[in-house]
């Protein structure tokens, strides 16, 4: 595995510790999250977006699938990197 892949997949994972596996609907953030996370810190993206960028990207494209659902995520580790 290419250096520059397992260093992405290592971020990822650390950061998925930090939003829950259950219920259901946080499994799926949790893919959608894996997804676009690994995309953004990727060779051919335009700019880096921070994990809390991506975190509400990923939430907002299941509001559809999960209107009124809370998804669940350790806020004070996600807006470590706002500034």
């Amino acid at each position: 595995m290419p250096q520059k892949l397992k260093q992405m997949r290592e971020i990822v994972l650390r950061e998925l510790e930090h939003i829950p596996d259950w219920p259901e609907p946080q499994g799926e953030l949790r893919m959608v999250y894996w997804n676009r996370r690994m995309h953004s810190l990727g060779r051919k993206v335009n700019r880096q977006k921070t994990a809390k960028e991506v975190l509400e990207e990923s939430i907002a494209s299941l509001r559809g699938d999960y209107p009124g659902f809370k998804f669940e995520y350790d806020e004070q580790f996600f807006s470590k990197d706002e500034g």
